[in-house]
């Protein structure tokens, strides 16, 4: 049986995404900056794929940037915001939390080291929330952007968006939200939610990869990120990428009209895995939120005794595709630095496990892997010489 359960780190271009995109590829290849007519079916292309993701955030259009990842939207609103509020004198301090995806915390060293930024790095509880009034202390006349993201893709957290963003409107302080995972899993509604900028990325929500967003709300203004032409309202240079813009389009209007049924489901699934590893396997630690605090397709886990890389190849042989956290990082031998900030020791961070659930899913291979992973874990347990000093630890046999 061949399972993936790996959709946070990738999902596929769904059919009929594909469908809407194939077009673009050949017969409608017009440049949309050009002035005839066969090229306006290009631009009129983009700029329904930009009411389509309006509309999915409740948006405006004209709030909607198109950029090639969501890295580079987190990049934009990090450098963007920073690099104008220095120029202007009006601060150089970011807010931010030790949990952040490698893009966020690695703009914010970069702009430590050039740019003289100074960066607080808000700390996470053990579940990886953090603390509101962190967040409120941290403030100085000085801080000029926090970005807290939404949702993290190795543990699932949800943190209390909403209520960031009330605090930074309070102390007129634009919020920046790093989405990508939340995007494809959560209902999100940017002006309920008090977002000044969001970003997120097309390959986590079935659509290609190379085409994300930054929404920017009418009022903030991020410095430029790119140059060289008049795209994107002369904000972000480059010709766009039709096929990909229109694939995001139609994915997010997609995803918009199931997201209910789709979070029922899924939910139900992630609740039963964790529910049977947690009583078919001793010991086996979940980390991160549960429940609504939790995205619907999260499992994470720490066995102890077993090191996550083993367990990986182990669940490879069972046609099972998985995780130790992010895909970005997935050939650092270092122990994630989200279940270190959350407080596990160093051997429980080496031996984690993130299935993420999604479309290629059914409940067949929900059981399936009820089935394959208690035993990997005892039979690499059985060879384990941390377990074994575990066991004696805890005054228990094998």
């Amino acid at each position: 049986m061949f399972v993936y359960m790996d959709h946070t780190a990738t999902t596929p271009v769904s059919p009929e995404v594909l469908k809407v995109m194939t077009p673009y590829f050949s017969e409608m290849f017009g440049n949309p900056s050009s002035v005839y007519s066969f090229s306006k079916k290009s631009r009129a292309a983009i700029e329904k794929a930009r009411e389509q993701v309006a509309k999915a955030l409740n948006a405006e259009a004209s709030e909607i940037f198109f950029t090639s990842s969501g890295t580079e939207a987190d990049n934009w609103a990090l450098k963007g915001t920073l690099e104008r509020a220095i120029k202007l004198n009006k601060g150089d301090h970011l807010i931010t939390s030790a949990i952040e995806h490698h893009a966020i915390l690695h703009t914010a060293e970069y702009l430590e080291k050039y740019h003289g930024v100074k960066v607080t790095y808000l700390p996470v509880d053990s579940e990886g929330f953090i603390n509101l009034n962190d967040l409120e202390n941290s403030i100085t006349e000085k801080t000029a952007l926090v970005s807290i993201m939404f949702a993290n893709n190795e543990v699932g957290t949800i943190q209390p968006v909403k209520e960031i963003g009330k605090i930074c409107r309070a102390h007129k302080i634009p919020f920046h939200t790093d989405a990508v995972q939340a995007a494809a899993q959560l209902n999100i509604d940017v002006k309920n939610l008090n977002i000044d900028m969001l970003s997120l990325s097309g390959h986590k929500m079935y659509a290609p990869k190379g085409v994300g967003v930054l929404y920017i709300r009418k009022g903030v203004h991020p410095e430029n990120f790119m140059h060289g032409g008049a795209q994107e309202k002369g904000k972000r240079a480059s010709t766009e990428n039709i096929a990909g813009i229109v694939g995001l389009g139609e994915a997010m209007e997609i995803l918009k009209g199931r997201f209910d049924d789709d979070k029922k489901k899924i939910s139900a699934w992630r609740d039963e895995i964790i529910s049977g590893i947690k009583n078919k396997i001793p010991y086996a630690k979940l980390n991160g939120a549960t429940g609504e605090n939790r995205l619907p397709n999260n499992i994470n886990f720490s066995f102890i005794g077993v090191e996550g890389e083993t367990l990986l190849l182990d669940l490879d042989l069972k046609g099972v595709c998985a995780s130790t956290g992010s895909a970005c990082s997935s050939e650092s031998l270092d122990p994630s630095h989200v279940l270190m900030a959350m407080g596990l020791k160093h051997e429980m961070a080496h031996g984690s496990v993130r299935l993420t659930l999604g479309r290629l899913n059914d409940y067949e291979q929900v059981k399936y892997i009820l089935e394959v992973l208690p035993e990997i874990v005892s039979r690499r347990r059985e060879m384990s010489p941390l377990w074994e000093e575990f066991l004696k630890s805890e005054g228990a046999s094998k």
